[in-house]
């Protein structure tokens, strides 16, 4: 019988509290960005 492999846990990377979210709103489209205080892009959705 084979034995189980370890399971590793990925670890989070820890982000500021604070950022800002933009927001840009077309006719057609709506694009959300959150950034930290210092301007760099954590997450973005469409």
């Amino acid at each position: 019988m084979a034995r189980r492999g370890r399971t590793v846990r990925k670890k989070r990377e820890q982000v500021d509290a604070q950022g800002v979210a933009h927001i840009r709103s077309t006719f057609n489209n709506t694009n959300v960005t959150l950034t930290d205080s210092t301007g760099n892009v954590i997450s973005w959705a469409t």
